[in-house]
């Protein structure tokens, strides 16, 4: 078995770079919550270098007002936090909580599943949505209820039959909108935000944390165990076009003209990609190509990585020492109006005056990964649309990172003091680095019409393509986009199961 990367590491977007002397940056994914937990077992990721480093708080979101809500691991505490802006919204966080893990505890063994292909119409589809409606029907009344219009509400609409608190709602509805093409109140991302709560990669369900080593020491521990199995891999290695003969797979050729004879190809690549750029026109079907067109792929974040010679002192928690405000997730995005207004401008073409950030600092917790004294700061922005409506991202992205640091500034006055560098990937550069098409993160939109089996395309969500021996292994597959290892995981076990079939044929 043999796995080519185009980078010159192995990891795609989950990897560790030293950007500046002594700077190990998570350069693209920079969080891990969705790691399927089977999958860290089965390899045995953790003698393997993965550990993880469970965030507390989880969130800190300062206001313009000087006040600011920590939401923590600790019940009571976080109790406290949410009470000081309501008390009625204390009181709710535990039963929305409890929601989300019961609908969770639903969802999370579909995971690592293939989806029925309802399409084909076999007995094992039908028998497989027969078994997921028996399930659904033993939800609470309630819980399945709130299960069905989480799939077509906004996070907004979501949020707003839980909570009261504006600062409690603006800082919950940052998950529904990371990496989305819309604002809190644009429908579908009350899905958003439940998918970023069904991890349980820290030992506890919608849990994050940071990577000890970064987040290349996820891929670095896949790749041993890989290497360990007898895989070899080689970076460096661009595929330029996976070759076809009558309907089926042949190999494929690298940028250099090297061919690969195999059987069996496995992309990661983006759906896109793999078949509108990669697999020669002439070898699918006209509809299939123009259903792969038509899954929108088009990001709308861009990722600022920055080294510090110090920690940024927030008003609305002061201090230069490191606290639980340089701990958690940072959220610079004070209601959803906030983060609504950005995303309009995006809708026009344009990045947003006034941008959503998510920010984070890892050496608070693995400070190896910085010199002595030194930090590293990752701002995930939105909105920064691919298509701009004037100017181009080469010309612009420097100016809106400079916008950004200035919108941080309000909330943490010293931060351009402590800056010693910085790195901005606008959507272009995920495409250009990364071969993330228009800089989508999650390898198509994280839509009720682009899900389960709809993913990427009706037909064909089992990982199978319309080529023999083509299978598709990356997150435009079910279930979806983050650093999870489900949709490899599945699909190993869809060309495991057709091999014997596979090895017969006359190569």
């Amino acid at each position: 078995m043999l796995v080519l990367e185009r980078r010159p590491l192995v990891g795609g977007a989950c990897v560790t770079e030293e950007l500046w002397p002594g700077y190990r940056v998570s350069t693209a994914a920079y969080l891990c919550g969705l790691l399927q937990p089977r999958i860290i077992r089965d390899l045995d990721l953790e003698r393997l270098g993965y550990e993880m480093l469970p965030k507390d708080p989880a969130f800190f979101s300062p206001f313009p007002d000087g006040r600011r809500l920590f939401l923590w691991q600790d019940a009571r505490r976080t109790a406290e936090e949410i009470g000081a802006f309501s008390a009625r919204d204390a009181r709710r966080y535990p039963e929305y909580k409890a929601f989300l893990a019961r609908l969770a505890s639903f969802v999370e063994p579909w995971l690592l599943r293939p989806p029925p292909d309802l399409l084909a119409r076999r007995w094992e589809d039908l028998w497989q949505m027969g078994r997921l409606a028996a399930r659904a029907l033993r939800l609470p009344p309630r819980t399945l209820a709130g299960a069905l219009r989480m799939l077509t509400q906004s996070a907004r609409d979501f949020l707003d039959g839980w909570f009261d608190s504006p600062q409690l709602k603006a800082a919950l509805a940052t998950d529904g909108v990371i990496g989305a093409r819309g604002g809190p109140s644009t429908p579908g991302t009350a899905y958003v935000l439940f998918h970023h709560t069904m991890g349980q990669a820290a030992g506890r369900r919608g849990l994050w944390g940071f990577v000890r080593g970064g987040m290349g020491a996820i891929s670095d521990a896949l790749a041993a165990a890989a290497r360990r199995a007898g895989v070899q891999i080689r970076t460096g290695a661009e595929v330029a076009e996976i070759r076809v003969r009558d309907g089926r797979v042949e190999g494929v050729t690298l940028t250099g003209g090297e061919e690969i004879a195999a059987r069996v190809v496995a992309s990661n690549a983006d759906p896109h990609r793999t078949f509108l750029r990669l697999v020669p026109p002439e070898h699918l079907e006209e509809d299939f190509r123009r259903e792969v067109a038509s899954i929108r792929m088009a990001g709308v974040a861009m990722k600022i990585n920055l080294a510090l010679d110090g920690l940024p002192d927030f008003a609305a928690a002061p201090g230069r020492a490191p606290g639980p405000q340089h701990r958690a997730t940072i959220h610079i995005g004070p209601t959803m109006e906030y983060i609504d207004r950005a995303w309009e401008d995006a809708q026009q073409g344009r990045p947003s005056a006034e941008p959503f950030c998510e920010v984070t600092i890892p050496t608070t917790y693995d400070p190896a990964l910085a010199p002595a004294g030194g930090h590293i700061m990752s701002i995930f922005v939105q909105y920064a649309p691919y298509a701009l409506a004037a100017g181009s991202w080469d010309g612009v992205k420097e100016a809106v990172a400079d916008r950004v640091i200035d919108t941080l500034a309000v909330y943490a006055p010293n931060i351009r003091d402590i800056i010693l560098h910085r790195q901005v990937l606008s959507p272009l550069d995920l495409e250009r680095e990364f071969a993330l098409t228009g800089g989508d993160i999650f390898h198509g939109e994280m839509t009720p019409d682009h899900l389960f089996f709809m993913r990427p395309i009706p037909g064909w969500a089992r990982y199978r393509t319309p080529i023999a021996g083509l299978y598709l292994c990356g997150a435009g597959t079910h279930p979806g986009g983050g650093v999870m290892g489900a949709p490899g995981y599945n699909a190993a076990r869809e060309i495991l199961r057709d091999w014997p079939s596979i090895a017969r044929w006359r190569r």
